[in-house]
């Protein structure tokens, strides 16, 4: 039957006005250049198999398995391990390339921390490479610096010596089985020849440019990160290709020179001139005193899941506090994405980060009650604090008895090493600054730091500042289970508790414990510096649209002010180990909010 024959057998009232003629249609089309497609009321497709609001199956893999924010970072791991290199080497190689791939969270002008399960040891080890203030920049000077109490996001007052390079040393000194050289050889290669920027790399870096160029921005000189990163003036579209030779002939110094290249050589000459030159306060004599440390992770017991978290400077205890205090409720009864679970989650991550902005610092200068933060008994203190049925109002840190854009990427190699990774320049891209000739910018880090007098994170010249980047590993019994990070600033703990909720409360496998909704808590009565100024006094609630729209009303109800999905609620990878033995089987996932992918062999 033809379309005519077909109306001619119409009711009239059926051609003139279908049932559907009054319908609001959405746009059909994807406006060219928008950022979004907006349709609220559309979702993913439906899969045959697993949840269905998961975006894709985990990666399976015999031999190896690798998972970061890019596609061409995770070909370069696996590209590594098939070449016999460790998962630690695979990790550099992997790092390097996201220093080129996606600036926008990572660069050897930052910071580098890292767990790792040794199958030799038996044991899992944790390093943190995170750099202090310049010796020669007082208290008095940065207070006068500060704007409403605390530091600003950009220039050098903020920059902190970079600790990464010296990580993948002794990542590598300890860990690896190919030469040194050999881990830069893919990040030279792309660095030189070029590669087509990802849409949300792309966005994060023409983002990061407006603000380096608005008006009292605070930074010394932009002319060198304009000449690095901003393509055509504004930055790189979607698809736009991207090169730094500038960055690919420092990679080639570091790999022909070692860590001592950057820290002693002729990039540390070159950034001490630089900062003289701009009127900051790194020096030569600053990167030579830098050494990272090996640490013995922190642990947790959650409904018989051992989580592991580092202590130094970050946050990684809040993720321990979290769990311990959501030990005392039964979520699994509460419900996967109910309003009880998630007030509950949330609740605990208040009564945390009162004591994460009250007591977390750098243990070399201050004293960190960690034992009694991480301990089983505290814990229960604090549930009791919390009301299933309302909201705590006026909350304020435990008292301590008394005492004399981030990166985050994993890989895992065929003789069960498993590496979990985060990398990060902190807020943004950065402090702005780009050295003459180098292709990377330093991190604002020092941003953290407290200006508050008797406050244990409080500025001190040569101190480390607290630190947000904290990477994520959890056993069952005496072996690895997940090697996995939730990367994004104050997000990372909130992240990584939900992980492991969704996995253990509600048995999502990997993939779908990442793509499940989220929820993202800012705000508290005292803060680290990252908080908006004026929030709510029980702070703001951002739930991603995927949270039923049940949940979200009773939330409301119940009194929690609800943001909008600001797109902060942190990028996921993840690789799990399913079997042993013979027969070894890693499940690799990776985040569905970034550009990235996960790949096994």
């Amino acid at each position: 039957m033809n379309r005519r024959t077909f109306l001619a057998t119409l009711p009239a009232a059926a051609i003139a006005a279908p049932a559907f003629a009054e319908a609001t249609v959405p746009p059909a089309r994807w406006t060219a250049g928008a950022d979004r497609f907006e349709r609220p009321d559309l979702h993913g497709g439906d899969r045959p198999v697993g949840a269905s609001f998961a975006s894709r199956t985990a990666a399976y893999g015999l031999s190896g398995a690798a998972g970061t924010a890019h596609p061409l970072a995770t070909l370069a791991g696996i590209e590594i391990l098939r070449k016999g290199g460790s998962a630690v080497d695979a990790a550099i190689a992997i790092n390097a390339c996201l220093g080129f791939l996606e600036p926008t969270s990572c660069g050897i002008g930052g910071d580098c921390y890292a767990m790792l399960w040794d199958p030799k040891a038996g044991a899992v080890m944790g390093l943190a490479g995170s750099g202090a203030s310049p010796r020669g920049l007082d208290l008095a000077t940065v207070r006068s610096r500060a704007k409403d109490g605390a530091l600003p996001p950009l220039g050098a007052i903020t920059v902190s010596v970079p600790g990464t390079v010296d990580a993948w040393g002794m990542l590598h000194a300890r860990y690896g089985k190919l030469k040194w050289a050999e881990l830069f050889e893919p990040a030279i290669d792309l660095a030189e020849r070029g590669a087509p920027v990802p849409d949300i790399i792309a966005y994060y870096i023409r983002r990061a440019l407006v603000n380096f160029r608005k008006p009292g921005a605070g930074i010394e000189e932009i002319d060198n990160a304009l000449r690095t990163y901003a393509i055509g003036g504004e930055g790189p579209k979607a698809g736009g290709v991207f090169r730094n030779p500038d960055l690919a002939r420092t990679y080639r110094m570091i790999a022909q020179g070692g860590r001592d290249a950057f820290y002693e050589g002729e990039i540390a000459k070159t950034i001490d001139a630089y900062f003289r030159r701009i009127g900051g306060w790194l020096r030569r004599e600053d990167l030579a005193a830098h050494k990272g440390e090996w640490i013995t992770p922190y642990k947790t017991d959650y409904r018989g899941v051992g989580v592991h978290a580092l202590g130094a400077n970050t946050q990684g205890i809040a993720t321990l506090q979290m769990l311990n205090i959501l030990e005392h409720f039964d979520l699994e009864a509460a419900g996967f994405q109910s309003p009880l679970s998630i007030h509950l989650q949330v609740e605990a991550k208040r009564l945390a980060y009162e004591d994460r902005a009250r007591y977390y610092a750098d243990p070399h200068v201050a004293k960190v009650p960690v034992d009694w933060l991480i301990s089983k008994e505290y814990a229960a203190q604090r549930a009791r604090l919390i009301n299933p049925n309302g909201i705590m109002q006026g909350i304020r840190p435990g008292q301590a008895p008394s005492q004399g854009d981030t990166t985050y990427f994993t890989c895992a190699d065929k003789d069960g090493m498993m590496v979990s990774m985060i990398q990060s320049n902190f807020r943004g891209m950065g402090s702005g600054l780009v050295a003459d000739g180098l292709g990377f910018m330093f991190q604002d880090r020092g941003q953290l730091f407290a200006l508050r007098d008797g406050h244990p994170n409080l500025y001190a010249p040569g101190k480390r500042p607290f630190q947000t980047i904290i990477p994520g590993f959890a056993t069952i019994g005496d072996q690895p289970w997940m090697s996995f990070g939730v990367m994004g600033g104050d997000m990372q703990p909130q992240g990584q508790v939900q992980i492991i909720v969704n996995r253990r409360d509600h048995g999502l496998e990997i993939q779908a414990a990442g793509d499940s909704p989220r929820w993202h808590h800012e705000g508290s009565s005292q803060a680290m510096g990252e908080d908006s100024p004026g929030l709510p006094a029980t702070g703001l609630l951002r739930l991603e649209s995927g949270v039923p729209e049940k949940t979200r009303a009773a939330l409301a109800a119940m009194g929690w002010t609800i943001g909008a999905s600001d797109g902060g609620f942190g990028r996921y990878e993840c690789i799990e180990k399913r079997m042993d033995g013979p027969d070894r089987v890693y499940a690799a996932a990776s985040e569905m909010r970034a550009d990235g992918c996960a790949l096994a062999y």
